[in-house]
């Protein structure tokens, strides 16, 4: 039956070029964006777990970085607490050769005197971003011997964690302006010994000693050396931590290009099979609106009728 009032075959036809636009404008906005799950109205679990993984990520950015700024503090004290190791073989040397008899031990100790200034120096000197755990004030109002490098973020359960990769710089500190508890300025009983002054290796003075009292200078190297075993052992610590530090700076690294994967499985559009359905789709749309032509023509064809 014709009909001037219903036109089947044309609602017919404009509802499926309905679908086709509405299906049409689908991937062109995936071809556009990037993504097949752009919005929680696409798909609302994949968009919730994208969204929380992206914030997730972002935060482990963040610990990228702190690690990054941690590990180049640790690489600093590290290269300062090295560098004194030749020092400490410089004034262990001095002291050695002021065992001879006869020597002139008040030009000795001047040279001494320059090499513990430089220790001084060089402890002074390791500061990175206000940080220094070679020279501290243990009596500072804020101080806290323990320093700590933000090294993870995780979520189990919807709970929150953040580990930190901690420093004791009880261990490390070379010089304590609080108790004089550093390894180098700490009481090794040198004042004791006859003639020599300093109870320590910041503050030895051996320019008195005499022929008669060379046996204090034994004590005086055996103390030397000690020193030397504690800074052998921060530098141990240090370079631990720092090699730690480099450790999970690279797994950080890969379990943001891991989670970057892992959300570009949910959401990423494929954009072969996105460039094959738009082709398909726009050539669905041009016969669907020659089918609606087609259909409003019939309304055309029952005026020939009545001529």
């Amino acid at each position: 039956m014709s009909s001037l009032m219903t036109n089947a075959s044309a609602m017919t036809a404009l509802q499926t070029l309905r679908s086709t636009n509405a299906n049409l404008a689908e991937t062109q906005n995936r071809i556009s964006t990037g993504y097949r799950v752009s919005g929680a109205e696409d798909n609302a679990a994949y968009w919730s777990i994208a969204t929380t993984m992206r914030s997730d990520n972002m935060a482990l950015g963040a610990v990228e970085d702190s690690l990054g700024l941690g590990a180049a503090t640790v690489d600093v004290m590290y290269t300062a607490m090295d560098s004194t190791v030749d020092v400490m073989n410089e004034i262990k040397a001095k002291v050695v050769a002021a065992r001879t008899p006869g020597v002139d031990r008040g030009k000795i100790q001047s040279d001494i005197s320059e090499l513990q200034n430089q220790l001084k120096n060089t402890a002074d000197s390791a500061v990175f971003n206000g940080e220094n755990w070679l020279s501290v004030d243990s009596g500072a109002a804020g101080y806290a011997a323990n320093k700590d490098i933000v090294a993870s973020f995780s979520r189990a359960g919807g709970a929150i964690t953040i580990q930190t990769v901690t420093v004791d710089t009880t261990g490390t500190e070379l010089y304590d302006a609080a108790d004089q508890s550093g390894i180098l300025d700490q009481d090794r009983g040198f004042a004791a010994l006859t003639n020599i002054t300093g109870n320590g290796i910041a503050d030895l003075d051996i320019s008195a000693v005499t022929d008669a009292d060379l046996a204090g200078l034994d004590t005086v190297i055996a103390g030397i050396d000690a020193a030397l075993g504690d800074i052998t052992d921060a530098a141990t610590t240090l370079g631990s931590v720092k090699s730690r530090v480099d450790l999970q700076t690279d797994f950080v690294s890969a379990l943001r290009d891991a989670i970057d994967r892992g959300v570009g499985q949910l959401v990423d559009a494929d954009m072969n099979k996105e460039s094959t359905r738009l082709q398909a789709l726009q050539t669905q749309q041009q016969l669907g609106i020659q089918a609606l032509s087609i259909a409003n023509q019939g309304s055309q064809n029952i005026l020939s009728l009545f001529r």
